[in-house]
């Protein structure tokens, strides 16, 4: 497996807005100009692909596929941890057809070295990647999201698969309909999230593991901003462009911010973390998280 951080990246060749899975998702807005919307698209992927950079990720870039415009969204191929990767299973017939292309991707980093094992998940259960199954580098285990895609049985399928814990957390509302957008841990401890996505056990869980001083409530502005969905590497957060709230409040704790416009891809319901998969997780890599106050 491979140790420097890595981030996996795919080319928005066939990327376009032309169907809604998500309240986020909006076709007409995408109708209305598309080869201009494709132009702005490929240059917010390029300022992605250079802030990835410049925060300190080497980045793998893979082909997109004609017909599955959604593969722009990585994060939620697969689960990768300790050279290990689970591979998706998608909810919607629309998505479906990023399996076998995925498949095809993650061979090809197997073969390379860049994974050690692929591996599929069991018959019949739910599973959207690493945008419902984030791992916590600082509590050494995974946070998995359920409900609007994700199906809650895979919580312990990847528990089975990656032999670590995982803490099942239900989303409430469509608007959240996987876990990165409205949930990023972040170095040092911290947790950035938004607390109407989740149901009231959700929160009481979320709150029992993390103390009230590592934990930052995003709004419903930063939520619509898609910042929440964030990248982030030691003291370097990568997101669209946000809010004063949220850039007072990383910046007041050490994080230095890179903001990209992503709006091209917002108009599909995804920002910065959707856009990614880190391929280097490892275990071993536990962060020290600060103290309680």
């Amino acid at each position: 497996m491979i140790t420097t951080p890595t981030i996996l990246l795919v080319e928005p060749t066939f990327y376009d807005v032309s169907y809604s899975i998500n309240p986020w998702m909006d076709p007409q807005a995408w109708a209305r100009d598309p080869r201009g919307m494709h132009r702005s698209a490929s240059r917010a992927f390029d300022a992605l692909h250079d802030a990835l950079r410049l925060s300190g990720f080497t980045v793998e870039l893979a082909p997109g596929f004609p017909g599955v415009p959604d593969m722009v969204f990585p994060a939620n191929a697969a689960v990768v941890l300790d050279g290990r990767a689970v591979l998706a299973r998608f909810r919607y017939p629309q998505r479906r057809g990023e399996e076998a292309p995925f498949a095809s991707i993650f061979e090809s980093l197997r073969q390379r070295g860049l994974v050690d094992e692929v591996m599929q998940l069991p018959a019949g259960c739910y599973q959207e990647g690493a945008g419902d199954c984030i791992w916590d580098a600082s509590r050494g285990h995974f946070w998995a999201g359920f409900g609007p895609r994700s199906s809650r049985e895979a919580a312990d399928a990847m528990s089975a698969r990656f032999g670590r814990e995982v803490v099942a957390l239900e989303l409430a509302t469509e608007h959240s309909y996987h876990l990165d957008v409205c949930f990023c841990p972040l170095s040092g401890g911290d947790l950035l999230y938004y607390p109407p996505a989740f149901t009231d056990a959700s929160l009481r869980e979320l709150r029992a593991r993390v103390p009230a001083s590592l934990r930052i409530e995003a709004t419903e502005d930063d939520l619509r901003h898609f910042s929440v969905n964030a990248v982030n590497l030691h003291d370097q957060v990568v997101m669209t462009r946000t809010t004063p709230h949220l850039r007072a409040e990383l910046g007041g704790r050490g994080y230095h911010l890179r903001e990209v416009d992503l709006s091209p891809f917002m108009l599909s319901g995804g920002g910065a973390y959707c856009m990614t998969l880190r391929l280097d997780r490892s275990s071993g890599a536990v962060n020290t998280a600060r103290a309680a106050a």
